[in-house]
């Protein structure tokens, strides 16, 4: 079994790209704090390389950015090549398979909720907590 599940914050923007066969493709990294603190009594982060393809691809150039909190369900790859001077390098990431808001808007500035819904949004009208039967 190969399954991974991330919650961390976008390094950077993502890079948005299109393959020569119009396949959306967005690579970002994910900064996600080690559960432990370290000598010093702080929290580390692990950098994690993260692809994602098609609609997903999509959906993160559109919603996040640098700073975004993000959730993150996938599988890890790995994979090499040879550089220009003969090398061989690895590569190890994460293939997103989905991808989810976490926190709240302020921790996503670049989510427009009404763009959610088609910019129909002048129609929702608040609950009051008194009426929700739970």
């Amino acid at each position: 079994m190969n399954k991974v599940i991330l919650i961390g914050n976008l390094t950077k923007d993502p890079e948005h790209k299109t393959t020569p066969n119009g396949i959306s493709v967005t690579t970002f990294t994910v900064a996600v704090q080690r559960r432990m603190k370290n000598a010093e009594g702080k929290y580390d982060a692990d950098f994690i390389n993260i692809v994602a393809w098609r609609s997903t691809a999509d959906f993160v150039a559109k919603y996040f950015e640098k700073g975004s909190r993000i959730g993150i369900v996938g599988n890890i790859q790995t994979r090499s090549y040879e550089d220009k001077h003969g090398e061989k390098r690895y590569i190890t990431e994460v293939i997103a398979d989905e991808v989810e808001f976490v926190g709240g808007k302020s921790e996503n500035k670049k989510t427009d909720v009404s763009s959610l819904f088609g910019g129909e949004t002048d129609n929702f009208e608040p609950i009051e907590d008194a009426s929700l039967p739970f």
